[in-house]
C-alpha cells in the first residue's frame, strides 16, 4: 500500500487556500480537510457546540487547540481519508502542528506549501468575498449572485461573512501573524516547506504546487 498523501497548506487568511485544495484533492484522489468548513457546519446544525463556535468565529476569534484537535481526528478516520488529505486551516499554531505529528507519526505531513500574498491582497480577497449560506459557494462583491443576493448554484442565499468584514479581518491577519507565521520555521526545519507564490492566477498556482509535488515524488 502506497504511503498516505498527507499536505499542510498554510497562507493567510485570503491567501487562495481553499480555491487550491479544492483543486488538489481532485488531482489527488484525496479528501480538502478544511476545519473552518466542518465548524461552521456545526453552526448551521444549531447545536450548543455551534452556538458557542458561532460566537468566537463571528468575534474573529479561533476555537481551542482541543476542540480542532478532535475534529481533525475524527475527519482522518473517514474512509475517503485512507489515502491521506489537504489539510486547510489546521494546524494554526505549534501545538496543533505538534499533535499533528503525534497523530501522524513523526513522516506524516509529506509537504507543506505556503501560499504567499501580500497583506494588501489578501485583506482585498476577503473584503470582496460573499458566500453561500446554503452551498457553500464562493463568489467575489461584482459576480451576479453576490449583487442578487442568490446562489446561481442552489438558490441560497449569499452573504458577507462577520469574518469577512474590516476589523474581523485585521484581528484574524493579525492572528495569523502572531500564531501561524512561526508554522513556517517548524516545517522549514523538517526540509518540507515549499513556498509558492499566491499573486498568480489559479491555474499558475496550482501548476506550481504540482510542480512542487512532483519534484519529490510524493504521488
Amino acid at each position: 500500500m502506497s504511503t498516505p498523501l498527507y499536505l499542510v497548506v498554510l497562507g493567510k487568511q485570503g491567501a487562495g487556500k481553499g480555491t487550491q485544495c479544492d483543486r488538489l484533492a481532485v488531482l489527488y484522489s484525496i479528501p480538502h480537510v478544511s476545519t473552518g468548513d466542518m465548524l461552521r457546519a456545526a453552526v448551521k446544525a444549531e447545536t450548543p457546540l455551534g452556538h458557542e463556535v458561532a460566537s468566537i468565529l463571528n468575534a474573529g476569534a479561533l476555537v481551542s487547540d482541543e476542540l480542532v484537535i478532535r475534529l481533525v481526528e475524527e475527519r482522518f478516520a473517514a474512509p475517503d481519508a485512507a489515502g491521506g488529505a489537504l489539510l486547510d486551516g489546521f494546524p494554526r499554531n505549534l501545538a496543533q502542528a505538534e499533535a499533528l505529528q503525534v497523530l501522524l507519526g513523526e513522516n506524516g505531513v509529506r509537504l507543506c506549501i505556503n501560499l504567499d500574498v501580500p497583506i494588501e491582497l489578501a485583506t482585498a480577497r476577503l473584503s470582496s468575498r460573499r458566500v453561500c449560506e446554503n452551498c457553500g459557494t464562493i463568489y467575489r462583491d461584482t459576480d451576479p449572485s453576490a449583487l442578487s443576493g442568490v446562489c446561481a448554484k442552489c438558490g441560497g442565499h449569499v452573504v458577507q461573512r462577520a469574518d469577512d468584514r474590516p476589523e474581523a479581518i485585521r484581528r484574524r491577519l493579525e492572528t495569523y501573524e502572531r500564531d501561524t507565521a512561526p508554522l513556517l520555521d517548524f516545517y522549514r526545519s523538517r526540509g518540507i516547506l515549499v513556498t509558492v507564490n499566491g499573486d498568480q492566477t489559479p491555474d499558475a498556482v496550482t501548476a506550481d504546487i504540482e510542480s512542487a509535488i512532483g519534484a519529490r515524488d510524493l504521488a
